[in-house]
């Protein structure tokens, strides 16, 4: 079976049962400035910062704009921006954005893992906020404690987030058809409206408003001082540049390079770190470049597997074998309940239905798979593959794709987890509801039809997905410690998905946008200690 490749991995939905929830609603944002954003790689060039982030995605918008409260942020995202582009914002057109890549210009970068899955990742400021279903869900208290973030502190950068960007959705008709085919298969019990990652059937929050506008992450920048960030658009990062720390042989980040996405110009430039009088540099290099980009960019920096690295003759600066490794992609299947493509309306996944104590996640939407036709599946994912596989250089261009094999099922409780999801899905597709929405001749043609184990394991190979929610690649533990600074220099951190060894929630999407509020908060907090000591 031919699958739609789009983004599924968020949705949105509200049911209106909220008598006995607590709900809050987001108070519109009061800040309505956005910092100074230019493609003009000269008015940086040269220039010294306080704290330089790498990606304006789903973590580093709102780490930008907290970091602005005290210092000045520059911001390196090598996409363009999301603002006057109806593709992003506008929800009749989720999904058209994906359709099209290229491979320098479009605001998603199409990929193939090499398990041969088509894949997408962001290339625009709000990075995958900007492309996906909008489903924002938090994640669970016990990640949360497994990680060992401070409580009290993620539920006010959850809230910061909510309060500006997340909205209580309005259910259209096909998610209600899809939120009663949930029940139906027995994913209960029902939640009605929540935030929290709870088993059963819930409608989520959502970065789409009520008049159908998606809010991005980088609407979270409206959120800092505009005048302590410049935002530059368009440009990708080379490398992070070192320098020998009071004349030891100690690393030390000093800026970044960077050129022109767009391949028109060659010519590197450069960014700097400010230089407090004590020479040693306050601020940090922040990557939040994503599983893919993060890795990528450390490697290219020299810091990775000394073997790998010399294998592209790049100098070494830190041998650190766990650069690229434990990445991991929540393994997909997707059933089509509609008997041929048909222009409906597209529609952003709403409702979620989680089962198989938290194992299994569940969603559906209408998707498009042309500019005038869509398509009608059922998706469900493994939410905590055993599987895992690594990330290496394939070249030494920083703007193209680096190469990734996830090993999708290779482990045998994947593969048996991947049965027990395919035969859920089963159960989904044949609910009365989907029938009387589809008409029951046009359902019963669609129903799968699957007897013994084997043919279901053929099954799940053979239609085995991505649900675009990978991950790992710079780990805590291996290559990154609990504050997030990367092992043998000072200087450099990551913030984002490639430090999680398992994805966060229904999707990441919105533990990532908390995560660049909670570690931005948690920054300040050590440059308070700094100046006090």
């Amino acid at each position: 079976m031919e699958l739609p490749q789009v983004i599924h991995g968020n949705g949105i939905a509200v049911f209106f049962f909220l008598v006995g929830w607590s709900v809050c609603f987001p108070i519109p944002p009061r800040e309505t400035t956005l910092p100074h954003m230019t493609s003009n790689v000269n008015e940086v060039s040269g220039k010294s910062f306080d704290y330089i982030i790498v990606g304006g995605g789903t973590a580093g918008c709102p780490l930008a704009a907290t970091l602005s409260e005290r210092f000045s942020v520059l911001l390196v995202e090598r996409g363009g921006s999301p603002y006057g582009n109806p593709l992003i914002l506008d929800k009749k057109f989720y999904g058209l954005s994906l359709l099209q890549t290229d491979e320098y210009s479009s605001v998603a970068q199409s990929f193939v893992s090499e398990d041969g899955i088509p894949n997408l990742r962001g290339r625009v400021l709000g990075g995958s906020s900007a492309l996906n279903g909008g489903f924002y869900s938090r994640a669970s208290w016990d990640f949360v404690k497994q990680v060992g973030w401070n409580e009290e502190m993620v539920k006010i950068a959850y809230n910061w987030v909510e309060s500006r960007v997340v909205f209580i959705p309005e259910l259209t008709p096909w998610q209600t058809v899809a939120e009663f085919s949930f029940l139906e298969a027995g994913i209960l019990p029902y939640n009605g409206y929540s935030l929290e990652h709870i088993e059963g059937t819930k409608v989520g929050g959502s970065v789409f408003d009520n008049h159908g506008k998606r809010h991005t992450s980088a609407d979270l920048l409206m959120a800092g001082n505009p005048k302590n960030i410049k935002v530059l658009l368009n440009a990708t990062v080379k490398n992070v540049i070192f320098r020998n720390k009071d004349n030891r042989t100690e690393k030390i980040a000093h800026g970044i390079s960077f050129i022109k996405s767009d391949g028109s110009s060659h010519k590197v430039h450069e960014a700097y770190l400010n230089q407090p009088n004590n020479s040693n540099s306050l601020g940090d290099v922040i990557l939040a470049a994503g599983a893919l980009g993060s890795p990528q960019i450390l490697m290219l920096s020299g810091i990775g597997s000394y073997e790998h690295l010399k294998s592209f003759n790049l100098p070494l600066v830190v041998d650190l074998k766990g650069v690229g490794y434990g990445m991991k992609d929540s393994p997909g299947v997707a059933v089509l309940v509609d008997s041929k493509p048909k222009k409906r309306q597209p529609d952003t996944p709403q409702v979620v239905g989680i089962t198989d104590h938290f194992n299994i996640i569940v969603e559906s939407g209408i998707l498009p798979i042309s500019f005038n036709q869509t398509r009608i599946p059922i998706a469900a994912k493994l939410a905590f593959p055993a599987s895992k596989g690594k990330l290496e250089l394939s070249n030494t261009d920083p703007r193209k794709n680096p190469s990734v094999k996830f090993n999708y099922l290779a482990k045998e409780q994947d593969s048996r987890g991947c049965i027990r999801l395919a035969k859920l899905l089963q159960r989904v597709e044949r609910s009365q509801s989907i029938a009387m929405f589809l008409g029951r001749q046009k359902h019963k043609n669609n129903v799968l039809v699957m007897t013994s184990e084997d043919e279901w394991r053929k099954f799940c190979k053979e239609n085995v997905r991505t649900f675009y929610h990978y991950h790992g690649g710079c780990l805590v533990g291996s290559v990154v410690d609990r504050d997030y600074k990367v092992h043998g220099v000072k200087g450099l951190r990551v913030v984002d998905g490639s430090t999680f060894s398992q994805s966060p929630g229904t999707n990441p999407m919105a533990t990532l946008l908390m995560l660049g509020r909670y570690q931005g908060k948690k920054i300040l907090e050590e440059g308070k200690q700094i100046v006090t000591n």
